[in-house]
């Protein structure tokens, strides 16, 4: 009788603006295929999401339409393997051994698409490491 691996947990947290936490969100989902459990968390509402966030990631497939951004909770935090903040450092709890990483992005927020676009590009890109990182 074989017993599963845990999957790799990842949670991403931008406290004032959720597109960004919902847009790495997103691509980790649709890069790792069902291999890591995702998470986002934010402070802002759902109707707070930049429409060009929605926009620039229907470009390459990936619909964050329907999504509602989830507030940010300890317990959040403390479930999670791998917490990424995301220009928000100082807004999440820390736990001691837990796995951060800070990732420092242009914010999108009331920007058009064509701005968007960079600041995805560089989200898959970081993405696609992580992906390798975390399953081999």
């Amino acid at each position: 009788m074989s017993t599963a691996t845990p999957r790799p947990s990842v949670l991403f947290v931008c406290v004032h603006n959720a597109g960004r936490s919902q847009m790495a969100a997103a691509f980790l989902t649709h890069l790792a295929d069902g291999r890591i459990d995702v998470r986002s968390a934010g402070s802002a509402p759902a109707d707070t999401v930049n429409p060009a966030v929605v926009e620039a990631m229907r470009e390459v497939g990936v619909d964050i339409s329907a999504e509602t951004p989830k507030v940010l909770t300890v317990e959040a935090v403390r479930a999670s393997d791998v917490v990424i903040t995301m220009g928000c450092g100082d807004s999440c709890p820390v736990f001691p051994g837990k796995r951060y990483l800070d990732w420092q992005l242009d914010d999108p927020a009331g920007q058009g698409v064509d701005a968007v676009r960079p600041i995805r590009d560089e989200i898959e890109r970081r993405i696609r490491d992580l992906v390798t990182g975390l399953t081999g």
